[in-house]
This record gives C-alpha cells, structure tokens and sequence, in this order.
C-alpha cells in the first residue's frame, strides 16, 4: 500500500473525534439543562437556613422597636403601663 492510499486512513481518527465530541455533548445538553432546572427550583438547605435567619432578625428587630416605644411610653404615662402585649418575634409564624 502506497503512504496516500494510508495517510486519509491513518488521520480519520483524528478528523472525526471533533464530531464525536461535539455529538456527546448534543447528547448530554438536555440532562444538563434538566439539572440545572432543578437546582433553581429547589432550595438547599444551606440557603433555607440563611433566609430563615434573616427573616428572624427582622421579627426581632421590629419586636425591640416596639418594646422600646412601650418603655418610653411607660416612663412617661405609668399608670397606663400592664405589662409589654405587644409584637413577639418568637409566637408570630
């Protein structure tokens, strides 16, 4: 065999492992996409935690500025002062 009749031969693996890769991934794209859905539907619960936290410290802020409004008020009328029946960060869901 003469090296033209080899050479086209020898050098198809090469010309064609672009396609094949290039068909893999055609392949896997929808899997990906599938998963990738997924994971901007569900919530881990990493971020879970984190955004219960923080809607917590929110309760317990507005929880501190009525307290601290009752206080005032009962330094200045204390007569009208029964005990705090304000917002509670801690009973509210």
């Amino acid at each position: 065999m003469t090296l033209r009749k080899i050479l086209p031969l020898l050098l198809l693996p090469l010309m064609t492992s672009g396609c094949l890769s290039t068909a893999a991934s055609i392949v896997k794209a929808p899997f990906a996409v599938a998963g990738q859905t997924v994971d901007w539907a569900t919530t881990s619960q990493d971020e879970a935690d984190r955004n219960f936290g923080r809607k917590m410290r929110k309760k317990e802020a507005k929880e501190g500025r009525e307290r601290r409004e009752y206080q005032k008020r009962c330094r200045k009328y204390p007569q009208e002062c029964r005990g705090y029946d304000g917002y509670q960060a801690a009973t509210d869901n």
